[in-house]
C-alpha cells in the first residue's frame, strides 16, 4: 500500500492498576485489539482505513445495515458531510475533545474509495455519534 489515508486510533480504555493482574490484562488487552482492529481497503487505488475501537467490530458485525441496503452515491455523500465536520473538530482541538477527535482524515471527493470503504466508514460514523453522543451532522444518526 503507497497510501494510508487514514488510521483512527481511537481506543479508550480502563486500566486495573492491580498488579496481581498484569499478566492477564495485558493478553486481554492484545485480544480486544486484535478483534477490535478492522481494515477497510480498496487495493486497486491503494487506499486504507484502520479503526482500532473497542466495540466497534462487535457493533459493526451485529447492527449495522447489511452491505448493499445503501446506495454508494447516499454513503459518498454522507461521508463528506461527515469527514468535512469530523476535520474542523480535528482543527479546533480547544473547542471539541480533542481525545476523540484525533488525527484528520484525507478523504477526497473526486476519487471512487469504492463501495466496501465507503459502507465500512459510513457505519463507523454512526457507530462513533451513537457511542460517545456526538453529531457530526443535522440528521440523527441511525442505524
Amino acid at each position: 500500500m503507497k497510501n494510508v489515508f487514514l488510521i483512527l486510533l481511537v481506543c479508550f480504555g480502563i486500566y486495573s492498576c492491580k498488579t496481581t493482574n498484569k499478566a492477564v490484562s495485558s493478553v486481554s488487552e492484545a485480544n480486544t485489539t486484535a478483534q477490535d482492529t478492522v481494515r477497510i481497503a480498496n487495493d486497486e487505488i491503494e487506499y486504507e482505513i484502520i479503526i482500532i475501537e473497542p466495540g466497534f467490530n462487535f457493533w459493526f458485525e451485529s447492527r449495522a445495515k447489511p452491505e448493499g441496503y445503501y446506495s454508494q452515491t447516499f454513503l459518498e455523500n454522507r461521508n463528506r458531510i461527515y469527514v468535512t465536520e469530523w476535520n474542523n473538530r480535528v482543527l479546533n482541538p480547544s473547542r471539541y475533545n480533542p481525545n476523540l477527535y484525533e488525527i484528520q482524515i484525507d478523504y477526497e471527493s473526486h476519487i471512487d474509495y469504492g463501495y466496501e470503504v465507503n459502507y465500512k466508514l459510513y457505519n463507523y460514523f454512526i457507530y462513533f455519534q451513537i457511542h460517545y453522543k456526538q453529531r457530526l451532522a443535522a440528521f440523527v444518526p441511525r442505524i
